[in-house]
């Protein structure tokens, strides 16, 4: 069967004939309306003859960062690009938030020497590694096969309870200051509840070297101090609690793929994006979004 090896993004208004997103367009400040300066909107969207559609809508929350490159794009930098890029339209991603019965995610973090966010916290996902969604597959499939590519973790969607967290416009490099944009993606963040533990989980995991360096779960507690280092603000949001954990356990994955636990400092998942020079260890500010609706979540149960 052949394969659609990109799906892009098209944007609907007022219910008008969808269209390819460009490049250099924010998804965010186009459903934004008379205030575009606007990080986060509300839309609904759907996956249709391997177009995503965004459209306006009330259903699902669509968020940028504060420091979005395309916010700050002039038409002179934008003109400026290779054509290779203005040209590519926007990706979709689709991220897994794998939650246990006991109630933790899992997080991987990306191996050093992949090229965008190298040694940053994620969900297992595909949209920087090259993968594609197939034809006629959903969202759904697409991710539970990266997190089998990925982690060795392999789910029966009949076994598994899913939803749309939400969407998240993500852009590489994440601010201007590291150089002009190379990629454009809208990510999928779904939400999948397993009947299974976490010790349960890792007990399989297997996750492959050159995607994945190490892999952790994180608890309700860790959670809310990582989304309260909320990336591009200035104001420090203080030390971690006194009843979250000062160390987490981490799975580190050697060259060759073997796992091996070791302690790391909790603070590490706090760390913020810097807005000039190199990357640090952290949690990436999409994965802080969905965390930040992982709560919200749980809190709606009671």
């Amino acid at each position: 069967m052949e394969k659609v090896r990109r799906i892009l993004v098209h944007l609907s208004k007022d219910k008008g004939v969808p269209q390819c997103a460009r490049f250099v367009q924010s998804i965010t400040g186009h459903f934004a309306g008379s205030c575009p300066e606007d990080d986060h909107v509300k839309v609904s969207c759907s996956l249709e003859n391997n177009r995503f559609i965004i459209e306006n809508g009330n259903l699902t929350q669509l968020r940028r960062a504060q420091f979005c490159p395309f916010k700050y794009l002039t038409e002179t930098e934008a003109g400026s690009l290779p054509d290779e890029i203005l040209n590519r339209g926007v990706d979709v991603g689709v991220a897994i938030l794998l939650q246990s019965s006991d109630q933790k995610v899992l997080l991987t973090r990306r191996a050093a020497s992949l090229r965008i966010f190298p040694s940053v916290w994620v969900p297992p996902d595909y949209c920087f590694s090259g993968g594609h969604v197939e034809l006629d597959e959903t969202l759904l499939d697409a991710g539970l096969r990266e997190l089998k590519e990925e982690t060795g973790l392999e789910l029966d969607p009949n076994d598994v309870a899913s939803q749309l967290l939400g969407l998240w416009e993500s852009v590489y490099p994440p601010m201007l200051s590291r150089g002009p944009p190379k990629r454009h993606h809208i990510v999928t963040y779904m939400l999948l509840h397993c009947s299974l533990s976490h010790l349960q989980l890792q007990a399989s995991l297997k996750p492959e070297p050159a995607e994945v360096s190490g892999c952790l779960w994180v608890d309700t507690n860790l959670v809310k101090a990582i989304v309260a280092a909320v990336d591009g603000e200035e104001e420090d949001p203080g030390p971690i609690p006194t009843n979250t954990a000062q160390s987490v356990s981490v799975m580190e994955v050697s060259p060759t793929g073997e796992l091996s636990e070791s302690a790391m400092p909790a603070s590490v998942l706090c760390n913020r994006a810097p807005a000039h020079g190199e990357d640090v260890e952290r949690v990436s500010t999409g994965t802080k979004f969905a965390l930040e609706l992982w709560l919200k979540t749980l809190e709606s149960q009671g």
